[in-house]
């Protein structure tokens, strides 16, 4: 893939952008980008993955089309409130951005959707008494689609923040927390600013983690230390072939997908852990339009599925049980911060 660089002498950041004008640019669920139609970034950074991966976590990845996903019985109390405006397709149409393993990533067939994120989404239609009906669209284009009505739901990573929920509600549904990544050979310990002082870091544009590290080199300016360069990649694919032959020093992701390439490669290794929401702790949830009456309705059934053991077999089927929630909350404008909504800031 052609590509090319070009740096911001002002904030010190590389930004590399493909330079291939025949695909469209996708954002990921939480910071890293795929290319539409391309096979799993993930996956491509690595080379042709089998549609099973057995990982040293003792997590076996199924990462082909036929899924058969963890279902459950529709509880009719819940299908019964579900707004009228979201009912009448008999569909639950819920946006994901398809761009990392295990969260939200295409199959082997490089066209089907399929990850944790989807399978909880399926829960909660399951629950509702819908059909699930994916849809794939970019980070940057959620927000707006989401407005506009084209989706009623998104579960694609997304984190509680205090300017997502002028606009949005939530119901929780997995704890957040970014990774922090490097080679296997690499010494690094990030705990916070200073450990990142001078290095290179691939980071996604317009992510909570980017928000941390320009929080980060902020703190580092003011001590006259050296800020990290963030660098910007086109694909999930780019990110980790730089990373692992040297180019950038680290990556910071959803812990998630740093855990499986860490789990599923011979050369890459967790070397930091940071909430989400840093300074304070977020989480991840169930997107949908402010004021609309759907958040309370998928906290239910999230709570449903938590109740009857089907969310948690489908955490560890994706190996990720120990960002499991005890209980779903509703969270919105009005009790953001507050104990109520859980561990939200």
């Amino acid at each position: 893939m052609a590509l090319s660089t070009f740096r911001h002498n002002s904030s010190g950041r590389t930004r590399t952008l493909a330079a291939l004008p025949a695909v469209v640019l996708l954002g990921t669920l939480s910071g890293t980008l795929a290319l539409s139609g391309c096979a799993d970034p993930g996956a491509a950074a690595s080379g042709q993955q089998p549609a099973t991966t057995a990982a040293r976590n003792g997590v076996v990845y199924n990462t082909s089309p036929d899924q058969q996903r963890i279902r459950a019985e529709k509880d009719a109390a819940l299908a019964a409130k579900v707004p009228e405006f979201i009912g009448k397709d008999g569909k639950l149409t819920v946006a994901t951005t398809a761009g990392s393993i295990p969260l939200s990533f295409h199959a082997t067939d490089d066209k089907t959707p399929i990850g944790s994120e989807l399978d909880i989404a399926q829960l909660v239609a399951d629950k509702l008494g819908l059909e699930l009906d994916i849809q794939v669209t970019s980070w940057e284009n959620w927000p707006l689609k989401t407005q506009s009505g084209d989706f009623e739901a998104v579960f694609s990573n997304v984190g509680i923040n205090a300017a997502r929920v002028k606009l949005f509600d939530f119901a929780s549904y997995r704890a957040a927390y970014m990774g922090f990544e490097a080679k296997k050979s690499s010494s690094y310990d990030i705990k916070g600013a200073d450990d990142i002082s001078g290095l290179k870091v691939s980071v996604g544009s317009g992510t909570n983690q980017e928000k941390i590290l320009l929080a980060w080199n902020k703190e580092l300016e003011g001590k006259g230390k050296a800020p990290a360069v963030l660098q910007y990649y086109s694909s999930d694919a780019d990110t980790i072939l730089a990373l692992s032959s040297g180019r950038t020093d680290l990556n910071i992701a959803p812990y998630p997908s740093t855990a499986y390439r860490e789990n599923t490669r011979d050369d890459l290794k967790i070397v930091g852990k940071v909430n989400a929401g840093w300074p304070s702790e977020t989480l991840v949830a169930a997107t949908s339009l402010k004021g609309n009456g759907l958040a309370p309705v998928i906290t239910e059934a999230l709570n449903s599925a938590i109740k009857d053991g089907s969310y948690g077999k489908v955490l560890e089927r994706w190996g990720l049980s120990e960002e499991a929630l005890p209980e779903s909350k509703t969270v919105t404008e009005a009790n953001f911060g507050t104990p109520q909504a859980g561990k939200t800031q």
